[in-house]
């Protein structure tokens, strides 16, 4: 069993399976080898922590996640399925912790999940409606914001 600790100092002990989703955790056991002391995650709640497990419990018989850097297809948010789906329908501030922690934790298909959720979120919307979804202050000045819809009059075209 792995020890893990959150930045709360919370202790999760998970089996090294569904630690080693984790490739930051991964790492960290082939360079330092197991030990009785807990693995601290700094960056990560012990709230979003225990989601993380539930992730990786879930996926831990999973194949392994390949990356094809020099892949340039579109990648797809319309394909969730609905384990992930149901596990990623949280609240807002969660959602972006769970983003934050997993690629910190580097765990790929976490943060892909989380992304497309986000993605699917503000699909069809304005500019507008998405800085108010986000509370993103819109601090630009009329000019600025002719300027942008300039630059940008090929996407409005899509």
């Amino acid at each position: 069993m792995i020890k893990l600790q959150s930045s709360d100092g919370t202790t999760f002990e998970v089996e090294r399976s569904v630690a080693i989703q984790s490739v930051l955790i991964k790492n960290l056991l082939e360079d330092l080898g197991e030990s009785e002391s807990p693995i601290p995650l700094p960056n990560v709640t012990a709230k979003v922590l225990e989601k993380i497990i539930e992730y990786c419990k879930y996926h831990m018989d999973d194949p392994p996640f390949l990356v094809d850097e020099y892949d340039e297809t579109p990648k797809r948010s319309d394909d969730i399925i609905p384990w992930d789906e149901k596990f990623i329908t949280v609240d807002q501030e969660l959602l972006f912790e769970i983003l934050l922690a997993s690629n910190y934790m580097d765990i790929k298909p976490l943060l892909d999940l989380g992304c497309k959720t986000v993605a699917n979120m503000i699909r069809n919307k304005s500019a507008e409606e998405i800085r108010k979804m986000f509370n993103i202050v819109d601090d630009f000045s009329e000019e600025e914001r002719a300027q942008i819809k300039k630059e940008n009059e090929w996407a409005e075209a899509h």
